[in-house]
């Protein structure tokens, strides 16, 4: 299995506009960040988790030719926006794409969306099958577990796809949801920055102490703000812990 991270980035992105942030280049790509956003590949499955505004560019940039499964963590603008770039791989595939979330996500797509959805769908619009995802489902080669966790201002949907365990924009997970993720080879977490206390995100700090107690091999960090430089922040982790960045790619 393979995962690229399409976008490492925060929910203004990094550069920020306006000038809003860090706004001196550091001349390290890693330090340029579009919104999070990831493409996991197996044999037989091509998944896609969240579209944010730069959508349409990180598939190009990645090569995404074909997606057969979306995953929605939330319905927050930085994972959502770029829903529209799906409708190429809709007229590929000549059917609806399977999608799974929460529901108040779906409700927020249905109403933000509306042209998508009901008997007044816009011809040629974006063409979903979502489904809430509450207990494990066999997708193709891929075993899907929903890994909830808290947002502080509303639940948000990580997801345990065979090894990797990816979650974003969490600010408390649950005791039941780290049981769900103990035992994956890699974690995907958010570390928005290494301080001060954030009161809707982890801290990159936190992230650390979250991945070592669950003792996973290897935990990558996204969501990741304009003040984290890359090469500074990096020569402060752990060996089992890495701040990710756009386009990586790495082999489960």
């Amino acid at each position: 299995m393979k995962l690229t991270f399409l976008g490492t980035g925060t929910s203004m992105g990094v550069p920020v506009a306006g000038g809003f942030g860090r706004e001196v280049p550091t001349g390290d790509s890693r330090d340029e960040r579009w919104r999070t956003s990831a493409w996991v590949r197996t044999e037989d499955t091509s998944i896609v988790i969240d579209t944010g505004p730069e959508f349409r560019l990180q598939t190009l940039r990645a090569g995404i030719r074909a997606i057969d499964l979306l995953l929605l963590t939330h319905e927050h603008t930085d994972h959502i926006a770029g829903l529209d770039d799906l409708r190429p791989f809709n007229y590929k595939r000549k059917k609806p794409l399977p999608a799974y979330t929460t529901e108040g996500c779906i409700n927020a797509l249905k109403n933000r969306f509306y042209y998508m959805f009901g008997p007044d769908k816009t011809p040629g619009s974006v063409d979903l099958d979502l489904s809430i995802l509450q207990q494990p489902v066999q997708f193709r080669d891929c075993t899907i577990t929903p890994l909830p966790v808290d947002h502080a201002v509303m639940p948000v949907l990580g997801f345990r796809i065979n090894d990797l365990s990816y979650v974003t924009d969490a600010k408390v997970i649950p005791e039941s949801t780290k049981e769900k993720i103990r035992g994956s080879k890699v974690l995907v977490l958010n570390g928005l920055q290494w301080e001060p206390e954030h009161k809707t995100h982890i801290t990159i700090p936190e992230a650390v102490e979250i991945a070592t107690e669950l003792e996973i091999p290897k935990t990558y960090l996204v969501h990741i703000s304009s003040y984290v430089i890359h090469k500074k922040i990096s020569a402060r982790l752990p060996d089992h812990v890495e701040l990710a960045y756009d386009q990586l790619t790495i082999e489960i």
